[in-house]
């Protein structure tokens, strides 16, 4: 019988925190809403998306605050921008995706007028797999710069 390897009762606590660790879950942080700088126009709401176990597919972004609500994508063509609707974002299992300004977005139409700069603005988010949560996201005024964690 040939001796184990010296490292080897180093690896036994290593796979067993592994073992012990919880699975990945499918969820969303991070979210802020910028509101308009002109009333009458829509927010944008911005966050980061886990991916659970297996893949997934974001099909809506909403919230009980905006009549309605759309996932886009900004387009940058030279010096022009413009943004295009999407109707769903994959999720990869175990991977991060993130709706940021200049990128994936979700504008908020026709927003409660009561929602001002700190008000709490909650986004409710539909997979494709049956998957739906609530998150909550703080509302920041136009100019304002991005929530630190």
């Amino acid at each position: 019988m040939r001796p184990l390897p010296v490292f080897f009762p180093m690896l036994v606590p290593v796979v067993l925190l592994a073992a012990c660790s919880p699975p990945a879950k499918l969820d969303a942080d991070h979210g802020y809403v910028r509101l308009a700088a002109v009333k009458g126009n829509p927010a944008a709401a911005y966050f980061t998306l886990h991916g659970g176990a297996t893949d997934a597919t974001l099909i809506s972004v909403g919230s009980t605050v905006a009549i309605r609500a759309e996932m886009h994508q900004t387009m940058q063509a030279g010096s022009t921008a413009s943004m295009k609707p999407i109707g769903q974002v994959k999720v990869p299992a175990k991977a991060t995706v993130t709706f940021a300004p200049g990128g994936r977005h979700v504008m908020l139409f026709n927003m409660n007028p009561g929602i001002k700069r700190g008000s709490i603005v909650p986004l409710v988010f539909q997979f494709s797999n049956g998957v739906r949560f609530e998150r909550k996201a703080l509302a920041i005024a136009a100019g304002d710069p991005p929530p630190e964690d």
